[in-house]
């Protein structure tokens, strides 16, 4: 670290606290981690829905918040609709206080991205997912008309604006597989593992009473995976499951009813979800969608015991050899099985010990993100 405390603007797609789900999680724990390194932070949050947060201020030299426009006809624009909604000039006004560097976390945030005034900065972007795929995928989840496709536009649209990274001095890509795709495109594209709240290893030994999935079960992503637990892997007893997230579907609740080995729980906030994670014997993560990474992967191999898995949570992700990878919901149940009989031990907590707190340490991402950005010639 340089004698002179190094200064950044980081702009954030939504408030990044409570640190409840995965974009924000990256985001907040990314901010502890620079502002363990000595680096001043200016926060600016769009907010929709998310109150102004103290705890932001103990990592942050300032914090701004921008209301988020909405839009009765979210086809007008030619751009992604959210992009178009996160554009107040009061960020720009911001921005130009000084000439520090800015990371723009998402496509999300990359209104100025291009902007003539910031012609001159180093720009980093945080990218989260390749968001057309991303968007494509909810289309093929998604089953009401609308939602499906305004989905389908959305991708069609950020599919043209990804070509902005092209005026990025970096981009951040969040998974070895993001990073693949950015960086046939763009050469200036790193990789930089996600950040998340675990220092060490904190799984417990033996045995849990019960299987786990969690997720925000208003994304219709999640939704079909819970139901698919509910109603092929868990659909007769073979061990209790409980399901945490927020806001699930009627559908949901309907294939519940006749399930009394089946447990929803609403509305955890974020320590009562890692307790779950940590007593659960098994964390059970299926997913229909491949881009990105999974923060609750990273938090279940850091804080709980067995992980059971399918390829597209995963695949080129460097966690496949810590989790039993099944498919098909006959999979699912026969590993289940096996492993209800089966304690979490000694060797399956040094195993994720050596092969993950290294390269998942935060502070050595914060390092490498910051001598990245230092590397960068305006």
């Amino acid at each position: 670290m340089k004698s002179k405390a190094e200064h950044i603007h980081l702009i954030a797609f939504d408030v990044p606290w409570p640190a409840n789900y995965g974009g924000v999680i990256d985001i907040f724990y990314k901010l502890k981690a620079l502002h363990a390194q000595g680096v001043r932070v200016t926060l600016h949050c769009y907010q929709y829905g998310r109150e102004n947060s103290k705890e932001l201020t103990k990592y942050t030299d300032k914090v701004f918040y921008y209301k988020r426009r909405t839009f009765k006809n979210p086809f007008y624009s030619k751009l992604p609709y959210i992009v178009a909604s996160r554009n107040t000039s009061e960020l720009l006004e911001n921005l130009l206080m000084d000439e520090d560097p800015i990371i723009f976390e998402g496509l999300h945030c990359c209104y100025y991205l291009n902007h003539s005034l910031l012609k001159k900065r180093i720009k980093i972007v945080r990218t989260h997912n390749v968001e057309h795929e991303y968007y494509s995928k909810l289309e093929e989840v998604e089953e009401n008309f609308f939602k499906k496709y305004f989905f389908r536009i959305e991708s069609e649209r950020l599919k043209k604006f990804e070509n902005q990274l092209k005026h990025a001095s970096l981009i951040a890509a969040i998974s070895p597989s993001d990073y693949s795709h950015f960086h046939k495109k763009f050469t200036q594209t790193i990789y930089l593992p996600a950040f998340h709240p675990n220092a060490s290893i904190s799984s417990v030994m033996g045995q849990g009473k019960y299987a786990f999935y969690h997720g925000n079960l208003s994304v219709g992503e999640n939704d079909v995976a819970a139901r698919f637990l509910v109603n092929e892997v868990f659909d007769e007893p073979i061990f209790p499951l409980i399901i945490a997230g927020s806001h699930p579907s009627s559908e949901l609740l309907k294939s519940l009813e006749d399930k009394p080995h089946i447990q929803l729980m609403n509305h955890l906030n974020s320590e009562e979800m890692l307790n779950y994670v940590q007593d659960a014997h098994i964390n059970i993560l299926p997913t229909f969608q491949s881009t990105g990474i999974k923060l609750k992967l990273i938090n279940s191999l850091f804080v709980g015991r067995f992980c059971i898995a399918n390829n597209l949570m995963v695949a080129n992700t460097g966690l496949e050899r810590f989790c039993v990878v099944a498919n098909t919901a006959g999979q699912m149940k026969k590993e289940v099985k096996k492993l209800v009989k089966k304690e979490f031990n000694a060797d399956d907590r040094n195993e994720r010990k050596l092969g993950l707190e290294d390269s998942f340490s935060t502070h050595k991402s914060a390092s490498f993100l910051m001598n990245a950005i230092r590397s960068v010639k305006k």
